[in-house]
């Protein structure tokens, strides 16, 4: 799941790296998945938003992207973390998951468009965090009561999906009107 979510953010970020540089070049250079009103990645990529740290937010992704499948590559080799290293993994998916929260709102409620690109990397960042999530407390690296380990061992689908459904119905609700006229 690290290498699939890796993969994921690795190619949003890419995507919208490209499209940030054209855009820097050409200020009227519009993205390909500018489709309508809505889903208006130029309109994200022109915001304050999309520069929080003083560089395009996407460069942070192909790094921190990356970490994450050199982390699910060497998983798959066999290699072995102690508790110490998940729980750092672990906080810097929360950090992850609390950023994209906050593009999500600024998004939704400040500049009133959707990136498709952006979409991808915030599922990616969800799911990774969640099955993060379950892994530790599946593991006993986060301390957790024992039915938080048996939902987490039964339903580690259930909190992602919860999540990403969340918000589909705030997206749904911000631009009712527009989606069903």
């Amino acid at each position: 799941m690290l290498v699939l979510t890796g993969a994921a953010g690795v190619l949003a970020s890419w995507v919208i790296t490209l499209d940030k540089f054209k855009l820097m070049q050409d200020p009227n250079f519009t993205p390909g998945c500018s489709l309508n009103p809505v889903i208006s990645c130029g309109n994200i990529m022109k915001s304050a938003q999309a520069s929080v740290f003083g560089f395009p937010n996407p460069m942070l992704g192909l790094v921190a992207y990356g970490v994450v499948i050199c982390v699910g590559a060497s998983l798959l080799t066999g290699a072995r973390f102690p508790r110490w290293y998940w729980l750092v993994f672990q906080a810097g998916s929360l950090f992850g998951v609390g950023f994209v929260s906050w593009l999500q709102f600024e998004s939704l409620y400040r500049i009133g468009a959707l990136c498709l690109w952006c979409c991808l990397a915030w599922v990616a960042t969800i799911v990774l965090f969640w099955r993060l999530a379950a892994f530790n407390i599946r593991n006993g690296f986060l301390p957790a009561p024992s039915w938080t380990r048996t939902f987490f061992t039964d339903f580690p689908w259930v909190p992602p999906v919860l999540h990403i459904a969340g918000i589909s119905l705030l997206i749904l609700t911000r631009w009712w009107d527009f989606w069903t006229s």
